[in-house]
């Protein structure tokens, strides 16, 4: 009767245990956004929007509110070469360090991009602080300056390529993978809903706000010519109609033309992620056709 009781005892606890761990990993899969990809969270003013009436020429794109909620989303889990938006996780690394920002860097053969054989107005011998260079690279995209910024980093190019990938598991980008700190090699990959969490940490740092949405620059590389006017890549910034927040281009053959932003839509902040565009001013239409969809569709 003892061992009877027993038994009935034991199973009961099993039971019990099993179903609080089933109620758990349950709980945690809610909590999770990856754990059910492909499918949106929305809310009442997200519901009403038809994704039929929305078509983006770009290959993959993703929209998401400040609550993780799925506003649009197109191929957001595929891995993609990501191009300059690189940049982003090159500038975090720089400001994460103790570098000093006024410190003087200086361009060098180092410094050329022997990948994709782009040239730049910053020759052999300019010299900046390395809060220019960062700014250079995040505006105008310039690709010497972000080489520069990684070849001074202790340890040089090889330890901040590292110091990139860590920085991006412990972002959580699952899928993301870096492999030169400019995004000149199509080794650079990511999916949208990885730049998604890029792009929301970059946001916590106001250099890289202030640098990505400044519309011009000037600088004196050198010491004996004038200053030198560099203007932002991201055309959007020009246009009234826009309350953008932070934003980084991207281009490569291999990776179409690219474009991320933390921008305020119908009085949401939203981040929006566009990979793999045709044509120079595709993710610019893409995104003003985004901006359209919402703001109809919610008024109506």
């Amino acid at each position: 009767m003892k061992h009877r009781l027993m038994l009935c005892c034991l199973s009961t606890t099993l039971f019990v245990a099993t179903s609080v761990a089933d109620e758990t990993t349950l709980q945690l899969a809610k909590l999770d956004p990856d754990s059910r990809p492909g499918h949106a969270t929305t809310t009442d003013n997200w519901s009403v929007l038809n994704p039929k009436k929305l078509d983006l020429r770009s290959a993959a794109a993703l929209v998401m509110d400040s609550h993780g909620n799925e506003v649009y989303a197109k191929q957001g889990g595929k891995a993609l070469p990501i191009a300059s938006i690189t940049k982003l996780m090159t500038a975090m690394v720089i400001l994460d360090s103790s570098l000093p920002l006024e410190e003087r860097i200086r361009i060098t053969k180092e410094d050329r991009d022997l990948i994709q054989l782009t040239g730049s107005r910053l020759e052999y011998g300019a010299t900046l602080p390395r809060r220019q260079m960062l700014q250079l690279a995040l505006m105008a995209s310039e690709n010497r300056a972000a080489n520069a910024l990684a070849r001074t980093w202790p340890g040089g190019k090889t330890a901040f390529i590292k110091a990139m990938n860590s920085k991006a598991r412990a972002l959580g980008m699952k899928s993301a993978r870096f492999t030169d700190p400019a995004g000149l090699d199509p080794g650079n990959v990511a999916s949208a809903r990885d730049l998604v969490k890029m792009v929301r940490a970059a946001a916590t740092y106001p250099a890289i706000r202030k640098a990505t949405t400044t519309k011009s620059i000037s600088v004196r590389p050198y010491k004996r010519r004038g200053e030198l006017r560099y203007v932002n890549t991201n055309r959007l910034l020009k246009n009234k109609a826009w309350t953008i927040q932070l934003s980084k281009t991207g281009y490569l053959n291999e990776a179409g033309r690219c474009l991320t932003m933390q921008a305020k839509i119908a009085n949401e902040p939203l981040v929006i992620v566009l990979l793999n565009s045709f044509g120079k001013l595709t993710p610019f239409g893409d995104s003003n056709r985004i901006r359209n969809w919402i703001e109809n569709g919610i008024d109506g």
